[in-house]
Order: C-alpha cells, then structure tokens, then sequence
C-alpha cells in the first residue's frame, strides 16, 4: 500500500478515516441524510448508528490496505467534522490501473467550491501517489452540478449506460466520465 493521504488545501484536511472517526462519520450522515439520499442506495438503519459508522471504517481501512479502495474524509482543518467524503473505488492494477470516484458533500458546503478544492488534491494523489491512469466518475443525467464539477476538474464524457446503478431504489441511468493520468492527456 502506498503511503495514506494526509492532504491539506486552502479549507480542509483530507486522510483516510480513523477508528475515532466514527462519531463525526455518524453525525455527517445524520445531519446529510435527506441531502444525500437521492444520490445514494437505500440504506440500511445500521449505516445511521455508531456501530454502523465504526463497523463501515474498519471495512474501509481493510479495503485501503488491500489497494482495493480509499475511502477519504475531508474535514475542516481542525478535524472536528467531516464536510465532504470522496473514494477511489474499485482499484485495478495490472494493465488496467484504473478506479472508480464517488463523492458527496455536506449540504451547507455545497456550491462553495469545496469538492473542487478537495477532489483535485484527492486526485492528485491518486495518479501520483496511487499510480493510476485512468479516473472515472459517473453521474446521473438530471445532477448538473456533478456534471459541472466533473466538467470542471477535466473529466470527459466517454458514454452513456442505461439502469446503470440502483441509487434510491430504482435502476438509473448514468453518464460516464473519465479522467486520465495528466502524462497521458493530448
């Protein structure tokens, strides 16, 4: 595993999460519950208690140790909550060294450009630190500003799959992006 991310911009600290991390876990949920729920699946009632949240950061650090995801926090700089999360899901190496990005962020953060802020330093890290070549990140049609935002961070559209994801419920579909390495963009 590479060395974890302790990543800090102009407003925020990014890392992986810790075993203490878990009350601050459980009040974003809390508090982003309706915000986030039409981006996510259905969730189960044990993603919103303080064993669910501590249960979630140990699989995630299993899953960052085996260079299968990372799973990262970003937090107000002195680390007394959590403002936004983002993961570089689904690693592949090989000849493919490739990831899936999902994100969210904090209701009152939202259009302030903070996830810009805190995904170009998470993606940094990914395609120098992690080694990856290719990035994407897929939204569903009607969310302009995941559109916009991977617009902005220099994804491109590479297609569009029909019932891609089972997000609130229903099958949807998504449009896909991708990112590459900065080396290997024209």
């Amino acid at each position: 595993m590479p060395p974890p991310p302790d990543l800090t911009t102009a407003r925020t600290r990014i890392r992986l999460p810790r075993e203490d991390d878990a009350r601050r876990l459980l009040d974003y949920r809390l508090i982003n519950r309706d915000h986030l729920s039409p981006w996510e699946p259905v969730r189960e009632t044990v993603h919103y208690t303080l064993s669910g949240c501590a249960r979630d950061i140990s699989m995630q650090l299993e899953a960052a140790r085996n260079d299968r995801a990372y799973p990262l926090l970003v937090l107000d700089p002195g680390e007394s909550g959590i403002l936004a999360t983002f993961t570089f899901a689904n690693v592949t190496r090989g000849v493919f060294q490739a990831c899936h990005l999902g994100y969210g962020i904090a209701a009152a953060w939202q259009g302030r450009g903070l996830m810009f802020e805190a995904l170009q330093a998470g993606l940094d890290w990914a395609f120098h630190d992690l080694g990856l070549h290719r990035v994407m990140a897929n939204y569903m049609p009607h969310n302009r500003r995941s559109e916009r935002l991977l617009l902005r961070l220099g994804f491109e559209r590479e297609g569009y799959a029909r019932s891609y994801l089972c997000i609130g419920g229903a099958w949807r579909d998504h449009v896909l992006t991708s990112l590459l390495h900065p080396d290997a963009r024209d």
